[in-house]
């Protein structure tokens, strides 16, 4: 009896060793590239272009954050990038907890099931293949600007948010709302006060996820937004990415500063994240 047991531990540390090893691997594809950046946008001009990317500064100089700063207008693009991702999360959220309880709760009618079905199919239609259509639509409706940004982003991320909403309100039972229209609440009301708190775990993670989307695109803000001068982060840089070539310091200075709000908000964020998605699958 004591034979399996022993091989039994062996093959369980051999799988415990095989994970970790494979969870620094992935954790250096990460770590690497961002010591690289952090490293780069700390050195002078001087220390940049030496061609070691991961000597340590020395000394270490801010000058590239500072010259990143004025040469992309580094203030105006931010707030640009903010309100487009502000007005994403908040839409997508809403309007994804809204359509997710419309057709959860009239799933045996025909419009709202196939309503749900026809929104995942967005899921496997990326905007590159609606790109030149969308362009032409906002040119001509007079929203080729950030705001026509906003609400196509929230169009694309509803498919994914009504996905995991969905899921998660199906846990939620009948008999809370039977007892809240029993006290004469109507359904704006029932969905208001009881049922949208209630999606408080799910709302985070669908803002979650919308808001690293909508920070960190490039494609749809750089096609939809006729004036360079109201482009995002992630544009402004690529516009500027001639001035970068040969000050690498202030490049990634630029990046890091881009970065560093996405990275922030994952990082304190990121339990929610789980827990979500984990609830969402469970219940669901």
């Amino acid at each position: 009896m004591r034979a399996p047991r022993r091989r039994g531990r062996v093959g369980q540390e051999r799988t415990n060793w095989t994970t970790l090893v494979i969870l620094l691997l992935c954790a250096l594809t990460v770590l690497l590239p961002l010591y690289v950046t952090v490293s780069m946008s700390l050195k002078s001009t001087s220390q940049a272009v030496d061609g070691n990317a991961f000597s340590l500064p020395a000394p270490i100089d801010f000058s590239g954050f500072a010259q990143a700063w004025e040469l992309t207008n580094f203030p105006v693009a931010f707030m640009i990038s903010l309100f487009i991702t502000a007005g994403t999360v908040v839409g997508t959220v809403f309007l994804g907890a809204l359509a997710s309880y419309a057709i959860v709760r009239n799933w045996d009618r025909r419009l709202f099931r196939w309503s749900f079905f026809y929104l995942l199919t967005a899921l496997f239609l990326p905007f590159p293949v609606v790109a030149l259509p969308q362009i032409q639509l906002t040119g001509l409706v007079g929203l080729a600007n950030p705001v026509g940004v906003i609400i196509l982003k929230i169009m694309f991320e509803l498919s994914f948010s009504i996905l995991l909403f969905t899921a998660f309100l199906r846990s939620i039972p009948l008999e809370l709302e039977e007892s809240a229209r029993i006290d004469g609440a109507t359904t704006w009301q029932t969905f208001r006060r009881l049922i949208f708190p209630l999606l408080a775990p799910m709302s985070a993670t669908v803002a979650i996820f919308a808001f690293l989307a909508s920070w960190n695109d490039f494609m749809m803000p750089s096609l939809i937004i006729a004036d360079s001068a109201q482009q995002t982060l992630p544009v402004v840089q690529s516009i500027f990415q001639t001035q970068f070539s040969n000050n690498y310091n202030v490049s990634f200075a630029s990046y890091l500063m881009a970065m560093a709000p996405a990275i922030i908000v994952y990082l304190f964020t990121q339990r929610w994240v789980m827990e979500g998605v984990t609830q969402g699958a469970v219940k669901g």
